[in-house]
């Protein structure tokens, strides 16, 4: 069975295709389009008109992708930012008289739950507990499980886009600004720092986004150029890349190899946000994945009577 998932982002439409058979996978094909619906309306949490059409002509692209591909299951998951869009009836509309396939909009506690999925179709086992962490435009997801279970879940309504829409920083940004930064995604994280601190995980499994851009800078490649199941990257890299991103302006980061365009103003509150909860829950271990909410609905695809045990 061919099969397609578009992930419809606060920033980017992500497309997934794959061929399906027997409980196993084959990625054929992941692709990313530039919608940015987190633009300047999504302080008030409104999808802008041009963002409305840049996700339909976005989508509308991928499902024809998706059709030439001959996909017999094309999924259209659209979250955050959508899900917390006053008017997100008119995108939903649009893009379904448009393409004829209307897009889901899944909670914060079922996108943690496919984001799950999609690090156990990556990993097939966590022997120990982890932290998974998922930086969006619009949220984060932040899980905690062992072997097929989640421990604990939540989505924090403080995507980077958000972040950015909320302060004016200096570029490059100062210390204080820093200082504040990282106070404020602390504060707004605070339950998920004090329940990995309760279970001692020490391993972060950074899905999306951020965590792409880190490991694609550790290895001086170009976006999207490196697919990985699972890497690990190093403390002492990790942090030399934290204090490369955090002392750079925005002019220099679009000069640094393996820098997303779409990420040059999100990232370096992004890597705040990652300093900060490792150093709040003493994690030792950073593994980046490129699995992550689509891979999960895939995963839910291949293996429909899965067991994964959720939190009471």
């Amino acid at each position: 069975m061919r099969v397609a998932v578009i992930d419809l982002g606060t920033n980017t439409s992500n497309l997934l295709l794959a061929e399906a058979a027997d409980g196993r996978c084959r990625i054929i094909r992941q692709s990313k389009e530039y919608v940015r619906l987190g633009d300047q309306k999504i302080a008030e949490n409104l999808l802008s008109r041009e963002g409305i059409q840049r996700a339909t002509d976005a989508v509308k692209k991928q499902v024809q992708l998706s059709r030439n591909f001959a996909a017999e299951v094309i999924t259209i998951i659209a979250t955050s930012a959508v899900r917390e869009a006053k008017n997100q009836t008119e995108l939903v509309e649009k893009i379904g008289l448009e393409t004829g396939i209307f897009p889901e909009i899944v909670t914060g506690d079922r996108e943690a739950e496919l984001i799950f999925k999609g690090v156990l179709l990556a990993f097939r086992q966590l022997p120990e507990p982890v932290m998974i962490l998922d930086i969006g435009g619009g949220s984060n997801e932040i899980i905690l499980g062992h072997h097929n279970r989640i421990l604990w879940k939540e989505s924090f309504p403080a995507g980077m886009s958000r972040v950015v829409s909320r302060f004016t920083l200096s570029d490059p940004l100062t210390s204080a600004e820093t200082t504040i930064l990282a106070d404020y995604l602390q504060n707004i994280h605070a339950s998920a720092i004090r329940q990995a601190r309760r279970l001692g995980v020490q391993t972060v499994i950074g899905c999306s986004g951020a965590f792409d851009t880190l490991a694609d800078i550790a290895d001086q490649v170009n976006p999207g150029e490196k697919q990985r199941t699972a890497q690990e990257i190093p403390p002492d890299i990790f942090y030399r890349i934290v204090r490369q991103l955090l002392s750079s302006t925005r002019q220099q980061r679009l000069s640094m190899k393996g820098m997303d365009r779409v990420r040059l103003d999100l990232i370096v509150p992004a890597v705040i946000l990652i300093e900060k909860i490792i150093s709040e829950t003493g994690i030792q271990r950073i593994y980046q994945t490129d699995f992550a909410l689509r891979e999960g609905v895939l995963y839910e695809t291949i293996t429909p009577d899965s067991a994964i045990t959720l939190p009471q």
